[in-house]
């Protein structure tokens, strides 16, 4: 499942007004066209800019935002008024609008030309009073937007517009990502649970069920030299224990990890999925929980959530193609258990089985150990500890009238002492701003035990992904207090309360 943008696109579009005759309109074009050339062999923005022609009539601004809507390879829009263009011409396609958009506030000029400077100039380049009318209209509208502010030529600036395009491509995988379900959530549990109808309403993704027996169907179909063929790749990419090499006394359990790889992909491929989830607790006929499987497939840009949460797998799958090409890597994580010494104050994060090895540190061990949940044979999984360094735990939540992301910074550490007796994957990491106040912040605002680890998303681009779902998003860092954090809570109940569209 290929978690990139190969054929996504950002449309640039430049507002000017027909006041001051063709050749100011063919500058306008030419300025436009170098910007988004520069933009596009920055290096900093994923996705491929498509510089349209200039807009300076409400008939051209509404056709163009209409086309947007419907070009399925459109994630986006970036409008700059290089001129003077009058807000009231932008109404009816800001209205018609329906895909995020950057509100780019620059000149295409970065340093004035103070001894050449006339009114031809003065009316060209308008863009400081010209991005002032289109934003009143923007709030007047109550249209959401991000605004970035500076020169394009600026590396700092493109950095922003490619966060931003990323999001963006994040919301257009929600649109088009269907997750699968095999079998129900696990009993009793309240989280993981949530209205799927109202997820695809403004999410878009779609989450529907699978019974276990088409996953045991598929199992049966497997042939014993495709089986043999993805054996010896595990024993090629990984350090696999001993008694699970070929000739080993449980190579068998490695070769039914094997087996139950090759068919979740079939299936996952043939219903053009993008993430999925399995549950312990119901198995059918599967001889092992998929361990090794469900963490390969993550690493090739799946999303995943156990215990049936389609929640967790869902965002997963989203913050792969948002940080597509990006350093680190992203997991499906559980808060676990805590490091409460004063000096300490740790999480040790994991799952049963099923961590994803984009996040480790070293190659991952290949190992088989036995698992109290599912009374099934002992599956097969990979071992290793997640990278050191800077990351976000983040996950959202059904709150019945709205969803919520939660996000908490966090620094992943390296384990303070060595875990010769736990055979999974796992994460220890540093909430901030400590401990204490971070988990106090995370349960006040119910957040999930399910998480999204990633070393690559960053809370910058978390938040702009919110915004354009329009989604609630509460952030827990360096600067977070209770008093405020209870505060905000209580603040965004009343906005979602008063802006629910019923």
């Amino acid at each position: 499942m290929n978690a990139s943008f190969p054929r996504a696109e950002i449309w640039f579009v430049t507002g000017s007004v027909d006041l001051y005759g063709p050749d100011s309109l063919r500058q306008v074009d030419e300025h436009s066209a170098a910007i988004v050339a520069a933009l596009n062999e920055g290096g900093e923005i994923p996705v491929r800019i498509i510089a349209k022609p200039v807009v300076a009539g409400r008939d051209a601004i509404r056709r163009i935002m209409l086309d947007a809507n419907g070009a399925d390879d459109c994630i986006g829009v970036i409008t700059w008024m290089h001129t003077f263009s009058p807000a009231k011409m932008w109404i009816g396609g800001l209205g018609a609008l329906r895909k995020p958009m950057l509100h780019l506030h620059t000149q295409f000029n970065q340093r004035l030309p103070w001894s050449e400077i006339d009114m031809d100039f003065m009316n060209l380049n308008q863009s400081a009073h010209g991005d002032r009318e289109f934003a009143f209209i923007e709030s007047r509208m109550r249209i959401a937007r991000t605004t970035v502010v500076g020169h394009w030529s600026e590396p700092a600036v493109q950095r922003r517009i490619g966060l931003w395009s990323r999001a963006a491509g994040g919301r257009a995988e929600a649109q088009r990502l269907r997750v699968a379900r095999f079998g129900d959530n696990m009993r009793y549990v309240a989280v993981t649970e949530g209205d799927k109808v109202e997820a695809e309403m403004q999410l878009g993704f779609s989450v529907n069920s699978y019974g276990v027996s088409d996953l045991t169907d598929a199992v049966a179909q497997v042939g014993d030299a495709d089986v043999t063929g993805l054996a010896r790749r595990y024993e090629e990419e990984y350090e696999v224990a001993a008694e699970l090499r070929a000739g080993g006394e449980r190579h068998a359990c490695l070769r039914e990890a094997a087996r139950i790889e090759i068919a979740l992909r079939w299936l996952l491929e043939a219903g053009d999925f993008g993430a999925f989830t399995d549950n312990f607790e119901d198995l059918g006929l599967l001889r092992q929980l998929p361990g090794i499987s469900a963490q390969r497939l993550m690493a090739d840009g799946y999303g995943f959530g156990g215990e049936g949460d389609w929640k967790s797998a869902a965002l997963l799958r989203i913050v792969k193609v948002m940080t597509a090409g990006m350093a680190g890597g992203a997991s499906f994580m559980e808060d676990y258990t805590y490091d409460l010494d004063p000096g300490r104050g740790l999480i040790l994060g994991a799952h049963m089985l099923e961590l994803c090895p984009s996040i480790a540190a070293a190659t991952p061990r290949c190992e088989i150990a036995p698992l109290s949940l599912g009374q099934r044979e002992d599956p097969v999984r990979l071992v290793f500890n997640a990278a050191a360094g800077p990351a976000i735990v983040a996950n959202w939540l059904d709150l019945g009238n709205r969803f919520r992301l939660v996000l908490n910074q966090v620094t992943v550490v390296d384990p303070p002492e060595d875990l010769p007796r736990l055979p999974i994957a796992r994460a220890i990491w540093r909430p901030t701003p400590d401990l204490a106040t971070s988990a106090e912040a995370w349960l006040m605002a119910g957040g999930p035990h399910h998480t999204v680890l990633s070393s690559s998303a960053t809370s910058d681009l978390m938040s702009m992904f919110a915004a354009m779902c329009d989604i609630e998003y509460l952030q827990i860092d360096e600067r977070t207090r209770i008093d405020a954090f209870a505060n905000e809570i209580r603040w965004n109940s009343v906005y979602y309360h008063l802006s629910r569209k019923i």
